[in-house]
């Protein structure tokens, strides 16, 4: 009798997530005819496992009423936790209730029966500002800019911005910019290590720094944070970065940890080797992606800050598949207890793809070929001096193989844009058969032929990256989604990356709903309460009661991104309600252009605490 007692208590215990799950479900306004059967069970088991007190929903009906009631939708809470019908009452800026609000008042009803209800998503890395101009982002004196309409409309209400090292300076007045004329969605602040670089080493900065700069920088720093910033942002391929040392990143990265910073790192290399090396021209041995990963393991295993490998990838079709061993070193280095993460975008190609120029800079010869205030450069001429001298076109050829193969292979280079319009849309493969030449001669010939005032001769884009790599990323359940993309207008041009537009509605569409990498729920937990969590946020990030109500309501069915390289500006489908702060900047699918956003700062430790922390050093 004893062991068929047994039996039973312990094929109950195995029971109890469902029959807590369906109890859940009851109590945020579902019926289930599985309840009259849970409930026993859940009595008998409770002397055994105990289980927590429910939370209901507040009584809206004998409350003031709402200024925004979303009803009858499928919340995706951003936990990555399956949906449940709930409705959402907010007011005052806050989601004040959720679950079953039957009879509750509002001043504005959102009928959200088919869609889905989700925080508002969370961009990581941002270019919707930064230290290279007060123009074009969240300082820019035109309100439509500033609204950020190719942010919001992807259902982003939160973005960290002044990334790859760039910051205004000081971020003092950065902030007061934006807080006094407004802002489409919330922001947070970095301070840019180049910045403080620059400030600390003047225009000398092609070497290592010197204690007493490092010292400066420290100080800086720690001004950026305590005028409101919240960590550290670098970009160690780019000027100046790429001349800093690890132990300069370390010293500074110390000073963001009293304050909970994060620390976000455009690595020194995102394939076999960075973006300035050309093999004619520099030493060999350059970084590698997997050295710039394991610098930054190193920078967060000795400081214990929290630590981000940005816009995450393997480039070069020579290096893919090397996403692989990144995840290992990032999950070796997890397990030990370092608090690294990375984020991603949904895209093969990158923004520097989109400015690729198959001829180094060293041959375009461009002091002699800019030519002067009523001529053109002639870039054509300059190439041609180089190929008369045999060594000179060894090298300019060598050059070109490396630059073919790190931006994607000759099959994946795309011309954009050239005088004769037969050839836009061909690969640099399809130029090579075409002309009967080897892909580096179609290169060469490509600036020969075609706009001599143009490096390399077109506007040309690169496919660096490879589908599987991007999906090997996406399925790790500590890496964030992020644009890497800054706010665009339709009259900027053509040369606009697509995911400008696109990236969040894409990762949900492309990524779970079509390639089926990763679920719907966890795609949604990637770019909310992830973010949320790397970046120390407490108020958002989630559908929960007392949290800020930033909100998007999207139809699962119409969610696309409809942006493309030949035609950026298009808005996505299927982001139906956009809410910042509890105003909307979507609103049935159409902008507002409101702007209700406002500077970010995560709850800081007391001043005593940072204190005490910088003096422990």
């Amino acid at each position: 009798m004893g062991h068929r007692l047994h039996a039973v208590l312990a094929a109950m215990r195995r029971m109890l997530p469902a029959v807590r799950s369906v109890l859940a479900a009851r109590l945020l306004g579902h019926t289930s005819p599985l309840l009259a059967l849970a409930a026993p069970l859940v009595l008998l088991a409770a002397p055994l496992v105990p289980i927590p007190a429910p939370v209901f929903a507040q009584d809206s009906r004998s409350s003031a009423p709402f200024d925004v009631l979303i009803v009858g939708g499928k919340v995706l809470d951003g936990t990555g936790n399956p949906w449940f019908y709930a409705d959402v009452g907010i007011r005052d800026g806050k989601i004040v209730a959720v679950g079953r609000l039957e009879g509750a008042r509002a001043t504005r009803v959102i009928d959200a029966r088919g869609l889905f209800v989700a925080p508002g998503f969370i961009d990581l890395h941002s270019h919707a500002d930064d230290g290279a101009s007060a123009e074009g982002g969240f300082r820019d004196p035109d309100p439509r800019r500033r609204a950020a309409p190719n942010v919001v409309a992807q259902g982003v209400t939160t973005v960290v911005v002044n990334q790859d090292g760039r910051s205004p300076w000081p971020i003092r007045e950065q902030r007061a910019f934006i807080e006094a004329n407004g802002i489409g969605p919330n922001a947070m602040l970095m301070v840019g290590h180049g910045t403080v670089r620059r400030l600390a080493m003047g225009d000398d900065f092609r070497r290592p720094a010197t204690p007493e700069e490092i010292e400066r920088m420290r100080a800086l720093v720690r001004q950026g944070m305590e005028e409101g910033a919240v960590g550290l942002s670098a970009g160690l391929e780019y000027v100046p970065g790429r001349w800093s040392t690890t132990d300069e990143l370390v010293a500074l990265v110390e000073e963001i940890v009293p304050w909970r910073g994060v620390y976000i790192s455009h690595e020194r290399s995102e394939g076999q080797d960075p973006m300035w090396y050309w093999p004619s021209q520099d030493e060999p041995g350059p970084p590698t992606l997997l050295d710039a990963v394991r610098e930054t393991i190193e920078i967060g295993e000795r400081t214990g800050a929290t630590v981000v490998a940005s816009h995450i990838k393997a480039k070069g079709a020579n290096y893919w598949g090397s996403s692989h061993a990144a995840i290992q070193l990032i999950e070796r280095a997890r397990a030990r207890g370092v608090d690294i993460w990375a984020d991603q975008y949904p895209y093969v190609t990158s923004g520097t793809d989109g400015s690729t120029v198959l001829i180094p800079r060293w041959a375009l010869g461009y002091d002699r070929a800019a030519g002067g205030r009523d001529r053109r450069p002639d870039f054509a001429s300059a190439v041609q001096k180089v190929l008369a001298d045999p060594a000179e076109a060894a090298k300019l050829r060598r050059d070109i193989a490396h630059e073919i193969a790190r931006r994607g292979g000759a099959d994946a280079i795309v011309i954009f844009d050239h005088p004769d319009p037969a050839l836009i849309g061909k690969s640099i493969a399809d130029l090579s058969a075409m002309w009967g030449v080897s892909p580096v001669e179609a290169a060469i010939r490509l600036q020969l032929e075609g706009d001599r005032s143009r490096p390399g001769g077109a506007r040309v884009r690169g496919f660096s990256m490879s589908d599987a790599d991007v999906e090997a990323y996406a399925a790790r359940p500590w890496v964030a989604t992020a644009s890497d993309g800054g706010i665009a207008l339709p009259e900027d041009g053509p040369a606009v990356h697509a995911r400008y537009y696109g990236t969040f509605p894409r990762k949900i569409r492309w990524l779970a709903l079509e390639r089926g990498v990763i679920s719907v729920e966890d795609a949604v937990r990637s770019m909310t309460s992830l973010p949320a969590q790397i970046l120390g946020l407490r108020d958002r990030g989630l559908i929960r009661e007392g949290l800020a109500a930033d909100i998007v309501v999207f139809d699962l069915d119409r969610i696309r991104d409809r942006a493309t390289f030949t035609d950026p500006h298009q808005y996505p489908d299927g982001i139906e309600y956009v809410l910042v702060g509890g105003e909307f900047v979507v609103d049935r699918g159409a902008l507002t252009w409101k702007l209700p956003g406002r500077v970010i700062v995560p709850v800081r430790p007391a001043p005593g605490r940072v204190a005490a922390a910088a003096g422990g050093r």
